[in-house]
C-alpha cells in the first residue's frame, strides 16, 4: 500500500462524518418546519375553522387551545366569539358606516342612527365560513340592516316616530334581525336606535301639534272638573231631598201611629191635655175606673159650702 493509499484510508471517514451531521441536521430542520406548520393555536374568544386543501371546510371548529394539524394541507381561519358591534352614524367614526336614510308612512325623509350588538354562533363557525367568509359583516350585517330599519320606519308616521311609536320600531328591527342572523349562524345581541332625525319644519309643525292637544286635554279636563262638580251638586240634592220626604214619611207615619195609639187609649187624650195645661192649670187624673178629671178649685169650693153655718 502506498502512502497516499493509506492517507485516502484516513480521510474517506472524516468526509462521510459531515454528510451524516448534515442530515441530522437537515432532519431536524425538516421536523422543526412540520411542526411549526402543524401546530396552530387558537386564542382566547376564538375558534378555529380549518380548511383542508385535500377535503375543504371541516367540522367542528377548534376551540381555544394548541391543536396539531395536517401540515401543508390544513389551514387555520380565526373567528372572534366575543361580542362585536357596527353602528351607522352620521358622525361617522372608524370603522363606522354611514347614517341610515328611510322613509316614513307618508312619505317624510327620516334619518336614523343605529348600533347593533352581535356574535357569531361558536358551533356553527365552519358553515359561516362556507357561505359567507370572514367578510361577514360587510357582506351581511350591515345591508341587513339599513334594510330592516327602512322597513320598520316606512309602517310609522314621522310623529309618531319621534314620540310613542320609537320603542316598536326598535323591536320589530330586533325581530327582523333576529331571523335573518340566525339563518346565517350570527346571534343577535341588541339593537339600539341611537338617534331619529326629522326635518326641521316637520319637527316644529309636529311640536305645535302636540302643545294644541295638550291645551285641548287642559282644557277637556277642566270641562269634566266641572261636570263632577255640577253632579256632585245634583247628587247632593237629590239627597237632600230624599232625607225631607223621608222625614215627612216618618212624621207621617209617626202621626199616623199616635192617632191610632189615641183611637184605642182614649185615657192618652186627658194625658195629653194635663201634659198642655201643666204646670199653669192644677189638676189631677184619678186612677179610677171611670178615668175622669177633678178640678180641685170646684171641689175646694164646694168643700167651703158645705162648712158653712146654718146651712
Amino acid at each position: 500500500m502506498t502512502k497516499r493509499q493509506e492517507q485516502g484510508g484516513e480521510g474517506a471517514p472524516r468526509r462521510a462524518f459531515p454528510v451524516r451531521l448534515g442530515l441530522i441536521v437537515g432532519g431536524l430542520v425538516l421536523a422543526g418546519l412540520v411542526v411549526e406548520q402543524g401546530l396552530r393555536v387558537v386564542p382566547a374568544g376564538n375558534v378555529g375553522v380549518v380548511f383542508s386543501a385535500l377535503g375543504g371546510v371541516k367540522s367542528p371548529p377548534l376551540q381555544e387551545g394548541v391543536h396539531f394539524v395536517t401540515p401543508f394541507v390544513d389551514r387555520v381561519n380565526l373567528y372572534s366569539t366575543r361580542t362585536q358591534e357596527v353602528t351607522l352614524s352620521h358622525a361617522r367614526g372608524e370603522g363606522d358606516e354611514g347614517a341610515i336614510r328611510a322613509r316614513s308612512k307618508e312619505g317624510l325623509d327620516i334619518t336614523a342612527d343605529v348600533t347593533v350588538r352581535y356574535a357569531i354562533n361558536p358551533g356553527r363557525a365552519a358553515e359561516l365560513h362556507q357561505k359567507l367568509g370572514p367578510a361577514y359583516e360587510r357582506v351581511l350585517i350591515a345591508p341587513e340592516i339599513r334594510s330592516k330599519v327602512r322597513d320598520a320606519i316606512g309602517q310609522v308616521n314621522a310623529a309618531d316616530l319621534i314620540s310613542t311609536q320609537r320603542q316598536a320600531v326598535e323591536v320589530r328591527v330586533s325581530e327582523a334581525l333576529k331571523q335573518e342572523f340566525a339563518r346565517n349562524n350570527i346571534l343577535l345581541d341588541a339593537v339600539l336606535l341611537r338617534e331619529l332625525r326629522i326635518p326641521e319644519s316637520v319637527a316644529k309643525a309636529i311640536e305645535q301639534k302636540q302643545t294644541a292637544e295638550q291645551q285641548v286635554a287642559v282644557e277637556r279636563n277642566r270641562l269634566q272638573q266641572a261636570n263632577i262638580s255640577a253632579q256632585r251638586a245634583v247628587v247632593e240634592a237629590e239627597g237632600a231631598a230624599k232625607a225631607s220626604v223621608a222625614r215627612a214619611r216618618g212624621e207621617a207615619q209617626a202621626l199616623s201611629l199616635r192617632g191610632r195609639a189615641l183611637r184605642e187609649n182614649p185615657q192618652l187624650i186627658q194625658l195629653t191635655v194635663a201634659e198642655k195645661l201643666s204646670p199653669g192649670i192644677n189638676t189631677v187624673m184619678l186612677p179610677s175606673d171611670g178615668n175622669f178629671l177633678l178640678d180641685l178649685k170646684t171641689l175646694q169650693g164646694q168643700g167651703v159650702g158645705a162648712t158653712k153655718p146654718g146651712d
